[in-house]
């Protein structure tokens, strides 16, 4: 028996699901004379070739078969071009052929290969195939064979069912801290698990970085890994990856000119993922010849494709290390100029699409940016206005997707913020702050939302020429301080809101502001427990509104006064004014407040002993809720209906309910 492997890895973790799937698919394979493909797929670095040889290994130990025969097509290649010729040559004196046997023509070679091949069984493992066609001629005649391929990403070339397809995600945090532990066994890793994790983080389940992070604990055995964290990382940055730079440099050298500079530019898109839209306003090179450049990104290696279904784009990401390998080819080609335009570029195109986001989940409210302009070249993310429909469940379903667009893409919208203020865009930082300020509503209690909060007041105030901006990016910071008990600090910012809307004009949108600082400082007072200065507070904002007039302001501070008179234990005020809140909202289309109406009414209307009423506006509210993935709105909802089905000695019901709420909270940080 020929066998062309290396020697076992000493060390291996993980991967027992492919090597399962590929045992199975051989059990199952039924061909006669087609051999079995099994494609294994992943960025350079995530150990294709070692669970290649493994599975060979596997093959040979469970099934009879008679040869395993091992080629990298890297080797066999010229300018990035392969030469099969040579290949089947190399295949065809592993099966014992003479080379002065092996016939000179390339169409006499592959004739002579198949018929040598025809009815073997025979392992044929092929490292680093680029394209289908590459393999194609290199199959076995014979389906009693298998043939184990390697690849960057999927061979689209082949034929749908042509090959068993492995795509090998990196390793998750469980399985790459066991393989550090494997290739150091070291004390420290326990002692300090913190560091331990850190160190594992950093390699982002690529076992060549976790070899890299090995080596370098081995040979500094006195240091402790939070010193050796640092050198970690700057090896990673600044010298790569061990036996797998070269092949990244390789890859990039045959990239063509869109593409090289795409990879040269995504390590300065703000945030962890990026999306063809966004690739597309960062690198200015047009759509098409984007989404050929990933492609070609994906096919080379460098670039690890995730859709995430909840998104209609996609969200694509580098590595760690790959994106350290990115950013040190920009060092070496790329200009400080051509980074910042296209980051500007970028930014401002982010802003428009979270504006319009943030629109469509909302719907038109007050802000104190307007819609930026589309950016030329760059087409907006496929959202729709749920105003441009009359049917209402078609609308209801666009604002869902608007929301859950800006969900996905938060941390980018965040990184958007750090990024905009570094470069003082200050009119960039201040619109993102709408968007986020949505997010927040349904997301509460996030520090990343007080952050960005934070930094936009800092904006504002260093702008100093628009009072308007000093209002409203206070108050926005004042709500998520006290409602994470800093009520102090959520003071000195609803003085300091209504401090400058002393210097507001008589404009509509000016008014509109003077009464949004008035219903801040009333829901800071509620925040307090000072119930009926605060009732005094939305009933003053309401008339303001009404004065504008703001038919959409009255009907907010109504809602606002119901949940006051409620706290003051005036229930049947509570019901007229929420009532009369939940019918308005539910006539303008507003998804959130529909939800928050319902709820509030819900609470009113239990505590008065309509129990049924209560239960049907409870439902409504969870529906919602579920809807917009608000977490904070599912977990108190389900609590609501625990009290509810508790009154009604229904304590099965009741506890399933409070279980939920504990894991809603649990799961939303909202402990």
């Amino acid at each position: 028996m020929r066998v062309e492997l290396p020697p076992e890895l000493l060390n291996f973790v993980n991967r027992d699901e492919e090597q399962e799937r590929a045992v199975r698919a051989v059990t199952e394979w039924r061909s006669r004379s087609r051999p079995l493909v099994i494609g294994l797929r992943a960025p350079t670095g995530l150990g294709k070739t070692e669970l290649a040889n493994r599975i060979a290994r596997t093959l040979c130990d469970r099934f009879p078969f008679t040869d395993v025969l091992s080629v990298d097509l890297d080797d066999f290649r010229v300018d990035g071009k392969l030469d099969p010729g040579d290949v089947l040559l190399r295949l065809l004196k592993s099966l014992g052929v003479e080379q002065d046997k092996v016939e000179a023509q390339y169409a006499a070679r592959c004739a002579q290969y198949w018929n040598k091949t025809s009815g073997a069984k025979l392992v044929l493992l092929l490292d680093n195939v680029r394209h289908a066609p590459d393999v194609v001629t290199l199959l076995p005649a014979s389906g009693d064979s298998v043939v184990i391929v390697t690849s960057h990403g999927p061979l689209h070339e082949f034929e749908a069912g042509a090959v068993e397809d492995l795509p090998l995600p990196p390793l998750d945090e469980r399985a790459a801290t066991e393989l550090l532990e494997l290739i150091v066994p070291d004390n420290r890793l326990a002692a300090d698990p913190e560091a331990a994790r850190a160190v594992v983080e950093l390699c982002e389940g690529l076992p060549a970085a976790l070899h890299v992070a090995g080596q370098l604990v081995r040979a500094h055995q006195l240091r402790p890994l939070s010193r050796l964290l640092a050198d970690l990382r700057a090896e990673l940055d600044e010298q790569g990856v061990d036996g797998v730079e070269h092949v990244w440099d390789t890859a990039y050298a045959d990239l063509s000119g869109s593409a090289a500079l795409l990879y040269r530019l995504l390590p300065h898109h703000p945030g962890g993922t990026f999306t063809l839209h966004s690739a597309t306003a960062l690198s200015g090179l047009g759509p098409e010849v984007c989404q050929d450049a990933l492609d070609e990104l994906r096919r080379a290696g460098l670039l690890d494709l995730r859709l995430l279904s909840l998104t209609e784009a996609g969200q694509m990401r580098l590595l760690g290390p790959l994106r350290a390998h990115a950013l040190r080819r920009s060092r070496r080609e790329t200009t400080d100029g051509e980074v910042a335009e296209a980051q500007v570029r970028l930014l401002r195109w982010f802003v428009r699409q979270a504006q319009l986001a943030d629109l469509f989940t909302a719907g038109p409210r007050l802000t104190v940016v307007g819609l930026f302009d589309p950016v030329p070249g760059v087409p907006d993310v496929p959202l729709e206005d749920p105003e441009a429909t009359e049917d209402e469940r078609v609308g209801a379903v666009r604002a869902v997707r608007a929301a859950h667009w800006l969900y996905e893409e938060r941390h980018v919208v965040f990184a958007c913020s750090r990024l905009a203020h570094a470069r003082r865009m200050d009119t960039e930082v201040v619109a993102l702050s709408e968007p986020v300020w949505t997010h927040a509503l349904d997301h509460p209690h996030q520090s990343e939302v007080v952050e960005v909060l934070r930094r936009t007041v800092d904006s504002a105030v260093r702008h100093g020429g628009n009072a308007g901006w000093l209002v409203r990016t206070r108050c926005q910071l004042a709500r998520p301080l006290w409602e994470s008990g800093a009520l102090s600090e959520a003071g000195v910012q609803i003085v300091a809101a209504m401090s400058a809307a002393e210097l507001l004009g008589d404009s509509k949108q000016d008014r509109k502001l003077a009464a949004s600082a008035v219903e801040h400082r009333g829901m800071l007072k509620g925040a307090r427990g000072e119930w009926s200065s605060a009732l005094d507070d939305f009933a003053g904002a309401r008339e303001l509104h009404r004065a504008i007039p703001n038919p959409y302001g009255i009907l907010l501070q109504t809602y606002r006064m119901g949940e006051a008179s409620a706290k003051l234990g005036d229930l049947e005020l509570a019901r007229g004014l929420l009532s009369e809140a939940h019918a308005g909202f539910v006539a303008k289309k507003r998804e959130r407040l529909i939800g928050r109406s319902a709820f509030a009414l819900a609470g009113v209307l239990h505590q008065l002993g309509r129990a049924d009423e209560a239960r049907a506006l409870y439902e409504e509210s969870l529906g919602r809720a579920d809807r917009r993935r608000s977490g904070f709105d599912l977990a108190r909802v389900h609590d609501a209906l625990a009290d509810l089905d508790t009154a009604e000695g229904r304590l099965m019901e009741a506890e399933a309910h409070r279980t939920t709420a504990r894991t809603l909270r649990r799961r939303n940080g909202l402990v």
